[in-house]
Order: C-alpha cells, then sequence, then structure tokens
C-alpha cells in the first residue's frame, strides 16, 4: 500500500474506533486501551510512517510522518502522542544511531508484529535536570553492559516492548561521568519493575508510572553518537519538539470543527451563537492558531528530513514545542467556553481536551523553561555580533528577517543582558510568536488560504504587543513571604459590622 491509501485508510479506521463505536465515548473514561483495539489500529502500521523504505517503512519522510499524527490527534490526541512517542523518541533515534542489525529485528517486529517503543530519561529526583541522572551504567565482561537506575513518567510504562533508556557511566570511584549514553532494551529478557502507576489526570490511554531499572544490554544495543551523548540527546529531543505540530495539527483542527459547528446550530437569545462579536474572536483566535500550526508542519515537513541533525536547531525546535502547546490548551479551553455546561464532562471532547492537551506545555521542557531558553539562545548570537538593539538583530536574523517588520517600532529598544527570569520568559514568548510569524509568512508565499494567514498574522501581532507591553512595564510584582501576617479578611469584616 503506498502512503495516500495509507493514510485514507488510517483514517476511516480511527474515525470508526473512536466515533462510531458504540463505547467510543466510553473510552475516554477507561484507562489504557484494549488489546484489541489497539491490535485493529497498528494492524494498519502507522508507524511505518517513521520507518525507511530499505526496512519496509513508508521511507521515514517527515511530513509522512506528521500527517500520521495530525490523522492520530483529529480522533484521539493520547494516541497521537502514543504514535509521536514510538515515531520520534525510539524509532527514529533507532534508525538514526542504533547497529545495522539490531535496526532490521527492530523495525521487523513493529511493522509485522505490532511491538511498541518508548523512551526513558526522567527521574524522580531530577525532571527538568536531566543531564544530573542517577541511573548508572558499567561494562561487565568484553560485550555487555549492566545498567541501574529509576525512570518514572515514561509514556506506555508497562506496555512497550521495548526501552530507549538513558544513563551516565560510573567510574572505578563510582563517581558519573558527564555525557550521556542511550541503551535498547527488550523488555523480553526483563529486569524493568514497574513500582507504581501513577493515575496522570489525563491522557488516559498511556499508562505512565515508576520503574525500576536493573538490566543487562548486549553493546550492539548500545546506539552510537556522531560525537557525544549529550549532542545525541539534544538531536533526538529537539526533533521530537519539531514533530510536535503533527500532534498539534489534527487537534487544533478538530477543536476548530467543533466549535464552528456548535456556534452555528446553538442558539442563545434567539439568534444563533455564531453571531456574537465575542464568539468570534474566540473562532477567530483558535483559527489563527490552526494557521499557525499549518505554517510550523510546513517547516518541519520541508526542512527536517530524518537524516539532517537538529543538535543546533534549539531556537526553532523551543519556538514550535512552546508556542503550539500553548495553543493547544487555549484553544481547547475556548471550545469548553463556547460548549459551556455540557463541555465540562470527561466524555465531552471539549472537556477531555482541556485535560489531554495540558501536560503538552510540560513534558519535553516545561514551556516557562523553553521561553526562557529562546531568549538566552538570541542574547548569546545578540552578544557574539555586538547587538544590543532587538530589531536590529531580528531584522538581519534568518528566522525572523521578514516578520520583524512588523513590529519596527515595538521592538526598537536595547536589551538589557542582565534581565530576571520573568523577562527572559517574556521575551521568548515575544520571539517565539516572531518566528512563528516568519514560518505563516513564508507558508502564505506558497497559496495557503490568504484570509487565514491574514488572520493569523493580526492575531500574532497583538499578541507580541501586548506581551512587549508586560516586559517592558510589568513584572514588578513581588511574592510576600511572611503571607498570613494581617491577611484575615474576616478580621476587619467583623471589626466594620
Amino acid at each position: 500500500m503506498d502512503f495516500h491509501n495509507f493514510l485514507k485508510e488510517y483514517k476511516q479506521k480511527l474515525h470508526q474506533v473512536f466515533t462510531k463505536h458504540e463505547d467510543a465515548k466510553d473510552n475516554t473514561l477507561i484507562r489504557g486501551i484494549e488489546e484489541t483495539t489497539l491490535d485493529e489500529i497498528l494492524t494498519l502500521s502507522p508507524l511505518a510512517a517513521f520507518i525507511p523504505s530499505t526496512y519496509g517503512g513508508f521511507g521515514g519522510h517527515t511530513a509522512e510522518a506528521l500527517s500520521m499524527l495530525e490523522a492520530s490527534s483529529y480522533e484521539s490526541l493520547p494516541l497521537s502522542l502514543m504514535m509521536g512517542i514510538n515515531g520520534a523518541l525510539f524509532l527514529q533515534p533507532v534508525a538514526n544511531y542504533a547497529e545495522e542489525e539490531v535496526k532490521k529485528d527492530i523495525f521487523s517486529r513493529v511493522l509485522n508484529d505490532n511491538k511498541l517503543g518508548g523512551l526513558m530519561i526522567t527521574e524522580p529526583d531530577y525532571g527538568s535536570d536531566a543531564l544530573r541522572m542517577q541511573t548508572s551504567y558499567k561494562k561487565i565482561g568484553d560485550k555487555k553492559y549492566k545498567i541501574e537506575g529509576t525512570k518514572h513518567w515514561g509514556g506506555l510504562t508497562g506496555m512497550a516492548d521495548y526501552w530507549l533508556i538513558t544513563a551516565r557511566e560510573v567510574n572505578k570511584k563510582g563517581d558519573l561521568g558527564r555525557d550521556i549514553s542511550f541503551f535498547i532494551h527488550d523488555t523480553r529478557n526483563g529486569g524493568i519493575e514497574v513500582e507504581e502507576y501513577y493515575n496522570n489526570l489525563g491522557l488516559y490511554m498511556l499508562p505512565y508510572g515508576k520503574n525500576k531499572i536493573d538490566i543487562e544490554v548486549q553493546e550492539d544495543h548500545r546506539l552510537q553518537p556522531k560525537t557525544t551523548g549529550v549532542t545525541m540527546m539534544l538531536d533526538l529531543l529537539h526533533r521530537s519538539r519539531l514533530q510536535f505540530p503533527g500532534m498539534g495539527m489534527g487537534f487544533l483542527r478538530r477543536m476548530l470543527d467543533e466549535a464552528v459547528t456548535h456556534c452555528r446550530d446553538r442558539i442563545v437569545g434567539g439568534k444563533s451563537l455564531f453571531s456574537y462579536d465575542q464568539v468570534k474572536h474566540r473562532l477567530s483566535e483558535i483559527q489563527a492558531y490552526f494557521t499557525v500550526c499549518s505554517a510550523m508542519c510546513n517547516f518541519t515537513g520541508t526542512k527536517i528530513p530524518l537524516t539532517k541533525n537538529t543538535s543546533r536547531m534549539d531556537l526553532e525546535a523551543n519556538a514550535i514545542k512552546s508556542l503550539l502547546t500553548d495553543y493547544m490548551q487555549r484553544a481547547s479551553q475556548s471550545l469548553l467556553q463556547l460548549k459551556g455546561a455540557m463541555g465540562y464532562r470527561l466524555d465531552s471532547i471539549a472537556g477531555r481536551s482541556v485535560i489531554d492537551s495540558r501536560p503538552f506545555q510540560i513534558f519535553e521542557g516545561s514551556n516557562d523553561i523553553l521561553y526562557q531558553q529562546i531568549t538566552e539562545s538570541v542574547l548569546k548570537m545578540m552578544r557574539k555580533l555586538k547587538k544590543n538593539n532587538l530589531h536590529d538583530f531580528l531584522s538581519e536574523f534568518h528566522l525572523t528577517e521578514r516578520s520583524s517588520e512588523y513590529f519596527k517600532e515595538v521592538l526598537n529598544f536595547e536589551v538589557d543582558p542582565k534581565m530576571p527570569q520573568r523577562k527572559l520568559v517574556d521575551l521568548g514568548k515575544v520571539v517565539g510568536r516572531i518566528i512563528s510569524m516568519e514560518f505563516t509568512l513564508n507558508l502564505g508565499d506558497q497559496g495557503f488560504n490568504k484570509k487565514l494567514i491574514e488572520n493569523a498574522i493580526q492575531t500574532l501581532h497583538e499578541e507580541v504587543s501586548a506581551i512587549i507591553e508586560t516586559y517592558k512595564n510589568g513584572g514588578k510584582a513581588k511574592v510576600v513571604e511572611e503571607y498570613e501576617q494581617d491577611s484575615s479578611w474576616l478580621k476587619y469584616a467583623m471589626v466594620n459590622a
């Protein structure tokens, strides 16, 4: 089957599973996914979109992988995340860094036996501080490694057939090295004990938990970095963040379709909800998010082939991941607001989407941290070029040279390199939006719906202007540590009674 026919059949299958089945709504209320349902989906080999044709896949073309994720997330955001974990965090690293014979075996089992793979990086005491992970490895004998530690929040806990596990080498003194290594573990070999399953707030389809690692891995199951393990990890994480728009695309399209349909059909005060100005404002914002995400998909799908090393693409990856996931949460909140009380149900697409999209702002880099890192990257480049004026820099930077002209006045100021963290975050939000506007302008050049492009540009312009105002004049509030003192309203109400 070619990819076009696969995608058509895949969409039909997912619509049947998540919409037409009598128990489709009930599936949102149970944890995990029925094995028969998962097999029904995997039998179509959606993960072949991530696998090179040499090994029986569709070719590993990024645009095809994104379109598969889009089809998945339109019907089920958790399913799309499951596909994304398997593809971006397991199959693509295997394709780029694993030994040849290991690749052949893994890809064969994924394609023919519906096997799944996941990634374990995060540890209970070292979430965002991944480089300080305590999981260790040491060589035993000539061709084997012993790996020990604890990992948690690995999607597909207790369910994946393969795990990509990160660890640091322990030396003879018992100290851990600074570099990171990746090992492929086949769960048929045992050694991973699920100590606890988490009651995750959303994404019920994916099991999460805490895992005790005590395994032995053959030498040929260690990924081979081109330079360092840390650089390989950056390539893996940046590539994954750059592909978030695939998951966001179908989700935002669904939010838009649901919102427009509801507002046209719902009668309030004797007229369609669609006719109210505030409703139109919310719908226009969702349309803008949809358009910006389309531009992000276009960028990743055309600029990021599987063979491209993305370890230095922190600015693009962080801007895409942080802004997109903020937009996903905003769109779901607007849909819930528009649907009203009936949307506030676990089995409603609105209520479910609010909960399921929220962790996207947290995992693979908390958005607050990513926005800060965007600013730090810009400041580093400005120092190197000996530039202080933000507009001067952005007008000559390849990711913002066109879009920055829309903000010539508001960006015409010198940046304080010693700004507080909250200002770093604000400025990161600004730069992320200006980069996204550049993507959007480029998409418009290719013939994308002109009115949608104009609407997205207007929305981005309004957002940047508002954030710049906060950046320049806000951020002065401080934490009152002794807040218990003289802070009982009742005390003063009783005096005045």
